[in-house]
């Protein structure tokens, strides 16, 4: 039978409790479970990346104090894809032959090009990247943890409809396969929520001058304009759509959730329409399962930080409960043991409720997407995604 931890706490003690026996292990004993992070350290990426590779580090910091999984230590090996997918390559084959699992590449590009990689080595892989391609059709041993660019996009559409919008503008990055996916999703799905698509522009992650989209949106009958983009095109054409003066509501996605974004933007960002991940707002949840689950990351991570956790951090923390408690549902390292256990998953992270199955390695669904607006430099729920979100808290106890 399925279950679901509500908590970090809850998977340590069961953790602990299955001691240094963890028949079947691959490793010795004592040795220490190797986990892969490929994230960008270096290149456009690196504000994602090193937001990953900090609640990563956190969540092993956590496992370990609690005597780690299966009575072994838990240690990292991380490199750094340079926000390229050559380097991305380059660096699963430095580690692979180390490693019990892999968590990486935040940049899409990167992740589609280390997953043929994993999954002809069997490696237990959760991607850090929500490109759609990774997991249509499924590859047996990739999952996804960040909710795919589709359910952003059906998301938005939801709102979209709920606020009465019929006609919106979409930008959308060319050179990004997150932004091609969310782009390519949002156009399928416009129909059925009534949505027609009157401006339909892409641009380049080069990109500098916006004004020729801002124009176009001024021109037509565009109730919004949904800007796909990660890094620094979000910042950009977030700023020069403040210094346009076009009146026509900016709506940003979740790779603009975090104060890498907000930090920038400053008092600009004052009224945008940002998405995110349901851990970005967990201080506007109902007390629950979720919100405790969230709570036991954003403390210490803000105590260690200085900051509240971003959207990327949410991921990665994520990855991490759901590759240990693979393992330990596992009793086990053997990677086609983690993998079955990961599509047999169920359980609550920062980002959701996850339930793999051998039909689905995405594992989450819209509801666990918020629709926020910026208050005083704050993530803030509009009011109907609070009421979504509290709705889908309550049904989670």
């Amino acid at each position: 039978m399925r279950r679901f931890l509500p908590s970090l706490v809850c998977l340590l003690l069961a953790a602990t409790a299955c001691g240094g026996g963890g028949g079947g292990s691959s490793g010795g004993q004592s040795d220490p479970i190797k986990v892969g992070l490929i994230v960008s350290l270096t290149g456009n990426y690196t504000p994602l990346g090193s937001e990953d590779k900090k609640a990563v580090e956190l969540a092993v910091e956590q496992v370990n104090a609690q005597g780690g999984l299966l009575g072994r230590k838990v240690e990292l090996v991380t490199r750094d894809d340079k926000t390229a997918p050559d380097q991305g390559i380059v660096a699963y084959n430095q580690i692979k032959g180390e490693i019990d699992a892999l968590i990486g590449p935040v940049f899409s590009n990167s992740a589609l090009a280390v997953e043929p990689l994993a999954q002809r080595d069997k490696m237990p892989y959760l991607s850090l990247a929500p490109a759609q391609e990774q997991v249509e059709p499924i590859k047996s041993y990739i999952f996804v943890t960040p909710a795919l660019s589709s359910m952003y996009a059906e998301r938005y559409l939801q709102y979209i409809q709920a606020e009465g919008i019929k006609t919106i503008a979409v930008a959308w990055d060319s050179k990004s396969a997150y932004s091609v996916s969310g782009h390519k999703s949002m156009v399928a799905l416009a129909p059925k929520y009534g949505v027609t698509i009157a401006v339909d522009e892409p641009y380049e992650t080069t990109t500098s001058d916006f004004s020729p989209v801002f124009t176009h949106v001024r021109e037509s009958k565009a109730e919004a304009l949904v800007f796909w983009g990660s890094g620094a095109p979000g910042v950009t054409a977030a700023k020069q759509y403040a210094a346009s003066g076009l009146k026509t509501p900016l709506f940003l996605t979740a790779s603009q959730a975090s104060k890498l974004w907000l930090e920038p933007m400053g008092a600009q960002a004052e009224g945008m329409t940002v998405q995110s991940a349901i851990g970005v707002v967990g201080d506007h949840l109902p007390d629950g399962k979720q919100k405790q689950v969230i709570d036991q990351m954003a403390t210490p991570y803000e105590q260690k930080h200085g900051y509240p956790p971003p959207q990327f951090a949410q991921d990665g923390y994520s990855a991490s409960l759901l590759l240990f408690e693979a393992i330990r549902k596992a009793n086990s390292t053997d990677k086609t043991k983690i993998q079955q256990a990961l599509e047999a998953m169920d359980l609550i992270t920062p980002n959701g409720r996850f339930r793999y199955s051998p039909t689905d390695h995405s594992g989450l669904s819209p509801e666990f997407i918020s629709v926020n607006t910026v208050q005083n430099g704050q993530f803030v729920p509009t009011p109907w995604a609070k009421e979504q979100l509290t709705k889908t808290v309550n049904a989670q106890g």
